[in-house]
Formats: C-alpha cells, structure tokens, sequence
C-alpha cells in the first residue's frame, strides 16, 4: 500500500514539472510575441556587445527599433533576440531530463537552473548567428544565384540547431556521466526525434496554429525550417549507428 501511495507522489509530481516547464514556455512565448526592443534589452544588450567584441562593430540603441551599427547597416532587432531559441533550449534541457529520471521527478530547484543554461546558450549561439552574418555580407552581397536574405535564413537555421545538438548531446553526456560508449549512443538515437519534434513545435506548430500560414512567404521559410536540421541529423545518426554496432570478438 506504502509503495502504491509513492508512486503516484511520483508521478503527480512529474505532472506538476511537466506543467510548469510547458506554462513557462508558453510564458516566454507570449511575452515574445507582444515585446518590442525596449522590453528585450536582458538578451540584446549583453549579445550585441559581444558581436561588437567580435566584429569590432560599433552599436547604439534605436528605441523601439534595436541595436543599429554605427555605419547604419545592421540593425540587431527583436527578430535576432534569439527567444525561440531560449523557448527551445529550455525545453530540451527539462523535458530530456523528465525522461531520463523517470519514473521519478527531478528536484524542482533544476528548473531555474535549466532557465540560467537555457540563457547562456542562446547568447553564444546568437552572438555566432549574428558575428556570422556580419562577417559573410561582403561574400554574399553579390551572389547572384541566391538571395541574401535566404542565406542569412540558411545560416541562422544551420547555427541554431547545431548549437541546439550541442546542448543536447552536452546534457546526456553530463546527466548521464559516462563515456560516449553504445548506451548513450543509443539514448542519443532515441532522443533525437524527441529534439526535432521540440524543435519543429516552437518554430513551426505555433505559428501555425497563430494562422502564420496565411502569411506570403511562410511555406518557404517552412521548407528551410524542415529541411535544413533534417539535412543535419542525417549523417549524425548514420555515424552513430554506425559506431553502435558491437566489434565482433
């Protein structure tokens, strides 16, 4: 009877974390979609000033418009904020960390620090986006055979996830605290379609339940959005299952 009343503790407590990972996400997001660059200057700021370190671009602060390069060429706005990015590091950081303690829940003071992680990550990888961006305009400026903007899409998509696999394959490296042998390998495998399906909800799902569809120019950014961390996984989960294999004695 003891043991009965333990386990549904358990699970009423992995239900609660589960609520609260998603309330917050959604949090985030509504707060996103209503903020102008005013409201995000905890996330432009301290990115903009290590793309200036980088580039040695100087920025000022446009109110309500974003951090505008001294040669008024580049403009960081709210749209290079890097939230969704947070949205989904988040999300991979607590519910990776759900499945991997089930069937118990983990100590809840791990939420924040998922937020704390969750933050820095998105700084460093927004501030390679943008650095990225700045410093590929001259080779990109006169391509002909692709629009600019579709490049800087491209490359937003690229870094973002690989920075995304990184916090993943970070957090079952650490969580797990073993070696990258064929167990983790394989939890990685498996973990994957769980990232992309994280991925493709924030990115693509609330959009379009927002009606984004109806939008001129959203189904070819979908095509980028789908493709481009597929293109990605691919050869990934091909060397890992590749190396899952037992060396024959």
């Amino acid at each position: 009877m003891l043991g009965k009343q333990n386990i549904a503790k358990i699970d009423w407590n992995r239900m609660a974390q589960l609520a609260a990972i998603l309330f917050l996400a959604f949090l985030f997001k509504a707060y996103y979609s209503a903020a102008s660059a005013n409201d995000l200057r905890w996330i432009l700021a301290p990115t903009t000033w290590m793309v200036s370190l980088i580039t040695r671009m100087d920025f000022a602060f446009e109110p309500y418009g974003g951090y505008l390069s001294s040669d008024r060429t580049f403009l960081i706005a709210p749209a290079c904020s890097g939230v969704n990015f947070l949205i989904i590091s988040f999300l991979v950081l607590t519910l990776g960390k759900l499945w991997r303690n089930r069937p118990h829940a983990f100590r809840w003071r791990f939420l924040p620090a998922a937020l704390i992680a969750a933050y820095v990550a998105t700084l460093v990888a927004n501030t390679a986006r943008i650095s990225v961006a700045i410093l590929l305009r001259p080779f990109t400026s006169d391509l002909t055979w692709i629009d600019p903007a579709e490049v800087h899409r491209l490359e937003g998509i690229v870094i973002y996830f690989t920075f995304l696999l990184l916090v993943f394959f970070v957090t079952e490296k650490t969580d797990r605290s073993t070696s990258i042998g064929s167990a983790i390998r394989s939890n990685i495998l498996k973990g994957l379609p769980v990232l992309l399906l994280v991925y493709y909800g924030v990115t693509l799902g609330i959009p379009i339940i927002n009606g984004a569809y109806h939008e001129a120019g959203f189904w070819k950014h979908s095509l980028f959005v789908l493709a481009v961390p597929i293109a990605l996984v691919l050869p990934l989960v091909a060397w890992l299952t590749d190396h899952d294999e037992e060396p024959k004695t």
